[in-house]
């Protein structure tokens, strides 16, 4: 496994860029993050591609019988979405917050969501691959997941997207990718869950996560940038 800069300067690819399209999204309706057609601007194709990416970890994760690489793919899959669901909670809640109408209820539910995905993930992170509660504890957790993004790319996003224009929405999008880069790697369930609190406990936990990553299994070709 190639090991990388501590700090990305860019967003890392998780999936090798040179996998057919096949590959990189199956279809396996019933393990993919499905939504209706809704009209998708910067901001969600933002969001909707490490949803996209989190759903392709799927088959890895379930159908893989080497213990190995379903230790390592469940590490990218923790990896990705411990960031992801911080940067959402720092950077695109607060902004529904602010501009869409009864955004503080959608905003709380999201956390909520949130904060049922961060338990069933810490469970994940440590359980071994060998263990009878791996798979069942995978699956629970993605079906969760599955809701909420469902949620998310249908309603709140949209939401979000029909009150600001096209470079708030750019900016709200790069503010997400760059707080992705210096938040947690591993799930805190304990830890708050909205600035500034949040903010505060992420950077503490941040460090300690990204050095205990360097001693853990990625896939060897489509690892994070560590």
């Amino acid at each position: 496994m190639v090991r990388y800069l501590a700090f990305p300067l860019s967003r890392p690819s998780s999936i090798s860029p040179g996998l057919p399209r096949s590959r990189l999204f199956p279809p396996f309706l019933h393990h993919s993050f499905s939504t209706t057609g809704t009209r998708w601007g910067p901001l969600l194709n933002t969001i909707s591609h490490d949803h996209r990416e989190l759903e392709a970890y799927y088959p890895h994760i379930i159908d893989n019988k080497s213990a190995d690489e379903r230790t390592r793919y469940r590490n990218l899959f923790v990896w990705e979405l411990a960031r992801h669901s911080v940067a959402e909670e720092m950077i695109i809640y607060p902004a529904i917050e602010k501009h869409v109408d009864g955004g503080r209820n959608i905003a709380n539910k999201d956390r909520d969501q949130h904060q049922s995905i961060k338990e069933h993930l810490y469970r994940l992170q440590n359980l071994k691959a060998e263990d009878p509660d791996f798979e069942p504890t995978f699956k629970k957790l993605f079906s969760d997941l599955q809701q909420h993004v469902k949620e998310e790319e249908e309603h709140d996003l949209p939401e979000l997207e029909a009150k600001l224009d096209k470079d708030s929405l750019l900016q709200l999008g790069k503010s997400f990718e760059r707080t992705k880069v210096l938040v947690p790697t591993r799930s805190h369930p304990s830890s708050p869950r909205a600035p500034p609190f949040e903010t505060a406990a992420a950077l503490l936990s941040a460090p300690i996560d990204k050095v205990a990553d360097i001693f853990r299994k990625f896939p060897k070709e489509d690892g994070p940038m560590l």
